[in-house]
């Protein structure tokens, strides 16, 4: 079995700021991701990335990806990269178990840091099986990583972020966004995002979901229904549209699975995305040595994820008697900017959340 210093289970904005701090701290890092690059979700963004200017605003993602991963390779042989390793399991006497091309291996850290970030929620409608019926994180994967157009005319459901910096990304692509369905009565997604594709002409159509896809082989077209005040489907609203492609954009959930199989308390909190670790204010989960941050323990902007991805790794290396050069100062200034990150109006449900989960006595 392979002893390491420190592991880190995800390799997106939170687990490489992680990561950087604990080499900053003189720590041996593993990284591991399941995917074939560093940078979990900045690799598919090619928008100019919002949030903290301290966390790269106004930088495209991908570019924030090529940062984030030089500042970790600087660090030699301190740092060994995984790339398609899947963790099948975590345990509480901190052995991780992976598989990597048929080959399957255990490995042991004093601390291990799970940053894995989060899924996308599915959305129950008849047909939704149909080719042709895509997550928004696979339209992104198939264009800004593929440069391949998931289709000719789609349907966008769901207005949050994502949803809307998807539908513009299509239309830059020459894609025909025939609409934007949001099940609630306003948008959820920032106005700027909104305000772009409705410059183009793309009607967002509020208290509105979908039915049902059409089509036998592969999606012909979609049928919506307007909804009413319990978001249940008004009979007798429905319309049909013509088109080949619906992408779904419902929000995200944290991936929360290694957590429970660790042994780790988690308890569901929906303002958060859903089931959360329960950690303590050094972001240590129940489990001694366990530690969670970024969308793993709420749902939140890259921004945030990237601030608590470094606050982790320090105080993972303090555990491990490893300080950082500048800790108190630097942990001080960390802190001061994720509670600016959550000051605005578009977290008020991050802060409600943060609110109502429960923390590590």
């Amino acid at each position: 079995m392979k002893q390491c210093e420190s592991i880190i289970i995800g390799g997106g904005p939170a687990g490489l700021r992680a990561a950087k701090a604990l080499l900053e701290s003189g720590a041996r890092v593993c990284l591991i991701d399941r995917n074939a690059s560093m940078g979990g979700q900045l690799i598919k963004q090619t928008h100019m990335f919002f949030g903290s200017e301290k966390q790269h605003a106004s930088t495209r993602g991908i570019s924030i990806q090529h940062k984030l991963l030089s500042d970790v390779m600087r660090y030699g042989s301190r740092i060994e990269i995984l790339s398609e390793t899947h963790v099948v399991g975590v345990y509480q006497d901190k052995v991780i178990a992976c598989m990597k091309d048929d080959r399957f291996f255990k490995m042991r850290g004093e601390a291990i840091i799970i940053a894995t970030g989060a899924s996308e929620k599915h959305l129950p409608f008849e047909n939704n099986d149909l080719p042709g019926v895509y997550a928004a994180g696979a339209v992104q994967t198939l264009m800004n990583e593929y440069g391949i157009k998931p289709g000719h005319k789609v349907l966008m459901v769901g207005s949050g972020n994502i949803g809307l910096i998807v539908s513009y990304q299509l239309m830059q692509a020459g894609v025909e966004v025939v609409a934007l369905a949001e099940a609630a009565s306003q948008i959820s997604g920032y106005h700027v995002h909104a305000s772009k594709i409705k410059r183009h002409g793309v009607d967002i159509l509020t208290n509105t979901s979908i039915k049902r896809a059409l089509g036998e082989t592969e999606v012909t077209g979609a049928e919506l229904w307007k909804l009413d005040e319990s978001w249940q489907g008004i009979e007798g609203s429905e319309w049909t549209i013509d088109l080949d492609t619906i992408c779904i954009s419902v929000g995200l959930a944290p991936l929360s699975e290694l957590f429970q199989q660790v042994g780790a308390n988690v308890e569901y909190v929906r303002e958060l995305g859903g089931n959360v670790p329960v950690i303590d204010n050094t972001y240590q989960t129940t489990i001694d040595g366990v530690y969670a941050c970024g969308d793993a323990i709420g749902i939140e902007e890259a921004s945030s994820a990237m601030v608590e991805g470094e606050m982790t790794g320090i105080y993972a290396a303090h555990a491990m008697a490893k300080a950082h050069p500048n800790e108190s100062t630097r942990l001080k200034a960390l802190e001061e900017e994720l509670a600016f990150l959550r000051s605005g109006p578009h977290a008020e449900k991050i802060r409600v959340g943060y609110k109502k989960r429960g923390e590590v006595s």
